[in-house]
């Protein structure tokens, strides 16, 4: 059936109330040896696959610090959607030297790097002049699907490096990632009163999103916060999520690697399950475990009904989407800060080829 694949989920770890029959103290501590023994094998196998599979995309820059100048000037050739902030400490995010930020462009024939935010540029075609300085970089930042990416055409031939969501950009900036913890955590999940929840901004009744929607809730009852449905002041966000079970994390576009802050900060840091709609499970589970979430591609809209009312009567059940976190600890607040900070690391910490994409719509629209 097509939710069993959902329910099995085998636990990581030994439960550690588990109760245990009285023996003589000798063949207690023989016995319990060697069992103390596999946990800590265990442990530290799962340790290690979770670095590999989860945490690889951020930690496979992280190389020695590459032969660049100790400062860094990165340009920013306007703010992206034209929205101000502050420039983040790169050293405390992420251990390399601080870059020297700016949005002054007279600093333009002496900054290293020049980041051309895509929706700022696309329309009025303003890129930063030619001839280039030497050995400058420009930086194409795109975090927006290629569905909502316009004349992309035009940067062809103009980008030294990509800057984007996908696993396979010259400087990977998703949104969101996990990291380990130090050491293993009791998680406690905290008590739900409401069941699904769905925040929607933009509305479109002819999108697969809204279809599934408009079927799923024929069997149960789905709350919509967004334009022209519930109300959802940003600074009650969080707090009015987490009273759901479960949050609707449906992405407005199919596109590999494409996995927004829906997952990443709406259910994630809500303490919600997601129900995704995006890229095929496989996809997310290159950045997240498979018990961490429900995919609609293995249910009905009538099935995943039926499954979540399962769940809801079913604490233990439920509470198994949660195991991860004894390990893990979700990122999903990311700020413009921190995304030029990863380009910054980057820049000193990646063997930069210099050349052109010269294809870059073409790669973008690929998958």
């Amino acid at each position: 059936m097509a939710r069993d694949r959902a329910q099995e989920t085998a636990p990581l770890f030994a439960d550690p109330n588990m109760d245990f029959k009285k023996e003589p103290q000798t063949s207690s501590c023989k016995k319990l040896l060697p069992f103390l023994f596999f946990q800590l094998l265990l442990s530290l196998l799962i340790l290690a696959y979770i670095r590999h599979v989860w945490l690889e995309p951020l930690q496979q820059h992280e190389t020695c610090i590459d032969k660049r100048p100790s400062k860094i000037t990165i340009l920013l050739w306007s703010w992206p959607f034209g929205q101000s902030f502050n420039f983040s400490k790169c050293s405390s995010l992420f251990k390399v030297h601080d870059c020297h930020f700016t949005v002054n462009r007279s600093w333009y024939p002496k900054a290293d790097a020049v980041i051309v935010h895509h929706r700022d540029a696309c329309y009025s075609r303003n890129l930063p002049p030619n001839p280039r300085p030497p050995s400058q970089l420009w930086i194409w930042f795109n975090l927006e699907s290629p569905s909502h990416s316009p004349n992309l055409g035009f940067m062809d031939n103009q980008f030294n490096l990509t800057m984007s969501y996908r696993r396979d950009s010259g400087i990977f900036t998703p949104y969101g990632w996990l990291e380990v913890l130090d050491h293993p955590q009791n998680v406690t999940v905290p008590p739900k009163s409401k069941l699904v929840a769905w925040v929607v901004s933009n509305w479109n009744s002819g999108s697969h999103r809204e279809q599934y929607y408009e079927e799923l809730k024929k069997y149960i009852k789905v709350d919509v916060y967004g334009q022209n449905h519930l109300p959802l002041p940003r600074d009650k966000h969080l707090s009015t999520l987490s009273q759901y079970k479960f949050y609707l994390s449906f992405e407005n576009s199919i596109h590999e690697d494409y996995i927004t802050e829906k997952v990443w900060k709406d259910a994630f840091l809500s303490m919600a399950v997601p129900i995704v709609m995006g890229p095929p499970r496989k996809n997310y589970e290159r950045f997240m475990p498979p018990d961490s979430f429900i995919h609609v591609e293995d249910f009905s809209a009538q099935e995943l009904a039926a499954f979540l009312q399962e769940l809801d009567k079913d604490d233990l059940q439920y509470q198994n989407f949660f195991r991860w976190r004894s390990w893990l600890k979700p990122v999903g607040e990311i700020h413009w800060g921190t995304y030029y900070c990863l380009a910054c690391r980057a820049l000193q910490t990646k063997t930069i080829q210099y050349g052109v994409v010269p294809e870059l719509s073409k790669w973008f629209k690929s998958v």
